[in-house]
């Protein structure tokens, strides 16, 4: 019909199925890796050629609780190292719950590591027998992602993984200070460091690396420091500080929260963190340790971070009073906020809190190059509107200041 509207054309299921089959199948198998192996099984409906296609991805991606007993998991994961007896593995990944296949998982490991495995990924929650890692972990020529999760490791010898860029050591039964020195030292190019302890340790972890750039620990573990290109150091305190610096990147953030904090406690441990490390470039902090930065002892920790150029602030406390807002105490204006603070990011899990617009005020009127101020903020269509009106009447230090209201 002339002049009528042409029908755009649409796709039908089958057609979609038939321009999905006929993907090359590297491409396919690539896709397949990306997933947990339960999806990429799954994907046998698309097509008769796809129902064994799961079979040639060269990783596996399993959580025993997704099997109905064991004999079903243990089948399974033994049908998949069959199938590939000849080939590399590149990526395993297994938690599991069945004690009894404590012996079963060491055994895999160590044949996926034969296998030139390059992302390794262990959890064992099962009570009664422990699961110890093989000794052929510790010289794993292609190792480069490993992540163990309540095992056990093997009396180290020697330690040699000379492509390792991410070690997660997580409630690893008996952890010991020189276990992990002698896996950090075997990681030539080792990039990011997490560890997660049960219980405290004997002494500090030695944690030298001339290539590590992120570190991330918790309050039970307690780490020294001598890494030239960090640029980033994530912990949780609780009471004390748990490390100590030795050496650091000259543009590292530090990103720090407290465990049940206590306003005594809380000061000292202000002071003794950010006096001990005056390179920061960065800060990342809760509302709490952030709140007395600004507000206890003239002139403040804050003081001490001449070179900082990006503050967050996570607002994790929810039990701040309304209409309640706290005055900023500096007689002088921090160095840092004239001469290097350039992003400002707060972020908050609660519709309002205490001190927020006089917050904004203070960083907006006291920073003449900030760049950026970006507002993560939970408010109705109404308050947003208010609030909004109130952040635009603010005087601004710098002309060129992005503010951004999410």
């Amino acid at each position: 019909m002339v002049g009528g509207k042409r029908k755009t054309k649409t796709c039908d299921k089958g057609s979609q199925r038939r321009w999905i089959c006929q993907l090359p199948n590297v491409l396919i198998s690539d896709i397949l890796a990306r997933v947990p192996t339960k999806i990429a099984v799954r994907t046998g409906v698309l097509s008769k050629t796809w129902i064994n296609h799961w079979k040639n991805v060269r990783g596996l991606d399993l959580e025993s609780f997704e099997f109905s007993d064991m004999d079903t998991f243990v089948s399974f994961v033994r049908s998949f190292f069959d199938s590939h007896r000849e080939s590399t593995i590149d990526k395993i990944r297994l938690s599991v719950h069945y004690s009894d296949c404590h012996s079963l998982l060491t055994q895999w490991t160590d044949i996926a590591i034969r296998r030139r495995i390059q992302h390794l990924d262990v959890c064992y929650y099962g009570t009664c027998c422990d699961v110890t890692m093989p000794v052929s972990l510790y010289t794993c020529k292609t190792l480069v992602h490993l992540r163990l999760c309540w095992v056990v490791l093997a009396n180290l010898e020697v330690v040699s993984l000379p492509c390792l860029k991410t070690m997660h050591l997580e409630c690893i039964r008996d952890l010991t200070e020189p276990t992990v020195e002698k896996l950090i030292s075997g990681s030539p190019v080792l990039e990011d460091l997490i560890i997660i302890r049960r219980t405290s340790g004997e002494r500090f972890i030695q944690v030298r690396s001339n290539t590590l750039k992120r570190i991330h620990i918790d309050t039970y573990t307690e780490v020294e420091i001598d890494a030239p290109l960090l640029e980033c150091l994530r912990t949780t305190v609780y009471l004390e500080k748990n490390f100590m610096i030795i050496n650091l990147g000259c543009s590292t953030t530090l990103d720090i929260d407290m465990v049940f904090p206590d306003v005594t406690c809380t000061k000292l441990l202000i002071c003794d963190t950010l006096t001990d490390i005056p390179r920061f470039r960065g800060l990342v902090t809760s509302s709490y340790i952030l709140k007395n930065i600004f507000l206890h002892s003239e002139p403040g920790p804050l003081l001490q971070f001449r070179d900082l150029s990006r503050l967050h602030e996570l607002i994790k406390d929810p039990s701040y009073k309304k209409n309640r807002e706290p005055k900023l105490m500096f007689s002088t204006v921090p160095p840092c906020l004239v001469s290097s603070l350039k992003v400002v990011e707060l972020k908050r899990l609660i519709a309002r809190y205490e001190g927020e617009v006089e917050l904004v005020r203070y960083f907006l009127k006291n920073s003449p190059i900030l760049e950026k101020l970006r507002l993560d903020t939970y408010y109705t269509k109404k308050g947003m509107r208010d609030f909004l009106k109130e952040v635009v009447a603010l005087p601004r230090c710098s002309s060129a200041c992005e503010v951004t209201v999410l």
